[in-house]
């Protein structure tokens, strides 16, 4: 990994940055209370089986996708505490869905957040989704080892100086196909992603 310092002219341009190169948070004292709101996505990719005990709600730990939701909403909300230099956040709105994808082979997350305030919630909606994923993984990991988290990205943001920005469809991530797992004493085992 290069560790060569920014050039003046990068740091600039980094706005969690200081002109010595030193992580700051951004002062938005100044900035106006818009609305704003952003949307996350993830994908949990699982095995049929696994997938077949988190619909019909034969988990050991319990209804998955509810506890992942929630958690979603709890580290939207603790998302300045993880987060070294993101604002404290009063959120308006937040949804955290978790959805079923029998096609796909996995779980779809989804985490709508808005606030009104002089900065975004682009983390507040990534945060939600990584934490319901990985909440889906720690409920799961004891049927499935192999389970794997992708693809969480931001699918689109509004509100503020910067307007309205949307991910294109060229740039959303590529999507794993899995292969079937194998059973072995009694377990479900989760095989590696393939790509398409």
């Amino acid at each position: 990994m290069d560790r060569t310092p920014p050039t003046r002219t990068e740091r600039r341009k980094l706005t969690h940055v200081d002109r010595s190169g030193r992580p700051r948070m951004v002062d938005v004292g100044d900035k106006a209370n818009t609305q704003r709101r952003a949307v996350a996505e993830g994908f949990v990719a699982v095995s049929a089986e696994t997938l077949s005990l988190v619909i019909d709600g034969r988990n050991t730990k319990g209804d998955v996708l509810t506890v992942a939701e929630i958690a979603g909403v709890m580290g939207a909300k603790k998302t300045s505490d993880l987060i070294p230099l993101c604002h404290p956040l009063a959120l308006t709105d937040l949804v955290v869905s978790v959805t079923p994808d029998r096609v796909a082979g996995g779980l779809r997350i989804r985490a709508e957040a808005a606030t009104t305030g002089p900065t975004g919630v682009e983390m507040e909606a990534l945060t939600a989704v990584t934490v319901a994923a990985l909440t889906v993984y720690d409920m799961v990991k004891g049927v499935e080892k192999g389970v794997e988290i992708q693809a969480i990205h931001l699918v689109s943001k509004v509100g503020g100086k910067s307007g309205e920005w949307f991910r294109t469809p060229e740039a959303a991530p590529a999507k794993a196909v899995r292969k079937p797992a194998a059973r072995a004493a009694g377990r479900v085992g989760g095989g590696p992603a393939r790509k398409p």
